[in-house]
């Protein structure tokens, strides 16, 4: 087929459709061969034989060359990718831990004995390391049980019991909680990223298409939030980014409009996973809420019979903030869980605890870092055991 007859081509669809795949083109001009080329310089009045060198022997060197740099992209990846789950959340939480171990410190360097005082100073100490007023409360009431039934008395012990407390509250946490991901066994299952504006709801789309494409699925983008200058550019990139197909709609065109044609796509395609990037303006603004019911009633038509999860973002350095959104989102959706992003740039790790002891959301997901491989599933023993790690030390 020649190059015109391509452009002549007629659609077969009857609805319409972008989906834009990632090209190699560099300013919408074709890669160019650079062919090596002895220039020689001929006498007057005579020809001069210049000898090509034959195309077949350019492109199996090219091959040869592209495969070697491919390979050896992928062992230095491989590399970068090896450190494990444990070792990111350490590094992941440092803040956090360092900020726990501050306060920690700080707390029982004035400890006098166990009165009163001591835990209302240990309930302000919650809640200064963000677990939340209410939190803080129950957690306090807790502990104040556990020292009495332990005993405890002494720095060391206290210290310990209480330690040991929290790490077995934020382990205990979750252990009817239901913090895996559900997918169709048959077609695709769709996952919308809802939350307010710069939580990191695009970048979080793109750091999971890459990881479940990683894992094998066939995955589908699309580019929801049709009114955020930017968001389906950003979105469009990151389709280029892990080879992933974007689907895509006008600037201001109805949000559910391109959900239709995502979940067609995804269908046509034979997609097992469609993520929605859906617009997070104000969480109280009732058309917002009204965008996304809309959206889940053309996915239930479309699929009725699977699964969707809708993950709700949240940015973890805005603390208490964060629980807010999360009650509002609840009370205006069916949020199926929690991905909390910007672990590595603050001191607010604690935020979890709240969200799960007091919205009953699981806490799917945590993102560490800026790179494509810096998001992983929450672990709450792994969480607990990396954020008290040196506590606990200290406390034996």
């Amino acid at each position: 087929m020649g190059l015109f007859d391509f452009f002549k081509k007629k659609p077969t669809k009857t609805i319409a459709v972008e989906i834009l795949y990632p090209s190699s083109w560099e300013n919408g001009m074709p890669p160019v061969k650079v062919v090596a080329i002895e220039i020689l310089q001929p006498t007057p009045g005579k020809a001069v034989d210049i000898a090509l060198p034959k195309v077949d022997t350019l492109e199996t060197e090219t091959e040869t060359e592209t495969e070697t740099e491919t390979e050896t992209e992928t062992e230095t990846e491989t590399e970068t990718e090896t450190e494990n789950a444990s070792e990111k959340l350490d590094t992941g939480l440092k803040k956090t831990k360092k900020t726990w171990s501050e306060r920690w410190n700080a707390f029982m360097a004035n400890f006098r004995s166990v009165d009163e005082d001591f835990f209302d100073d240990l309930e302000e100490t919650l809640i200064g390391a963000d677990v939340g007023a209410q939190t803080a409360m129950q957690l306090t009431d807790e502990l104040r049980d556990e020292v009495k039934l332990q005993n405890a008395k002494s720095k060391q012990d206290v210290s310990k019991v209480i330690v040991d407390k929290l790490v077995d509250l934020y382990r205990s946490q979750g252990v009817n909680e239901d913090a895996s991901m559900h997918f169709a066994p048959e077609g695709p299952t769709v996952i919308l990223l809802v939350g307010v504006n710069g939580v990191g709801k695009t970048t979080t789309i793109g750091k999971l298409s890459a990881y479940y494409k990683n894992a094998g699925k066939k995955v589908v983008l699309a580019a929801a939030d049709t009114f955020r200058a930017g968001a389906t550019e950003q979105l469009v990139a990151w389709g280029e980014r892990n080879d992933i197909p974007v689907v895509t709609g006008s600037s201001k065109a109805d949000p559910a409009s391109v959900v239709f044609d995502g979940v067609k796509t995804a269908i046509d395609t034979q997609a097992d996973i469609l993520f929605v990037d859906t617009a997070g303006r104000l969480q109280n603004n009732v058309n917002l809420m009204q965008e996304l019911s809309k959206m889940k009633r053309i996915i239930t038509r479309e699929l009725p019979n699977e699964p969707q999860e809708v993950l709700l973002t949240l940015d973890a350095t805005t603390g208490q903030n964060a629980v807010q959104q999360a009650k509002l989102f609840k009370d205006s959706t069916d949020v199926t869980g929690i991905v909390l992003t910007k672990l590595d740039g603050t001191a607010k790790g604690g935020i979890i605890l709240p969200i799960r002891n007091e919205l009953h959301l699981p806490v799917k997901w945590v993102g560490l870092g800026e790179k494509v491989t810096d998001i992983q599933p929450f672990e709450a023993n792994d969480f607990a055991k990396s954020l008290f790690g040196s506590l606990l030390t200290e406390s034996k």
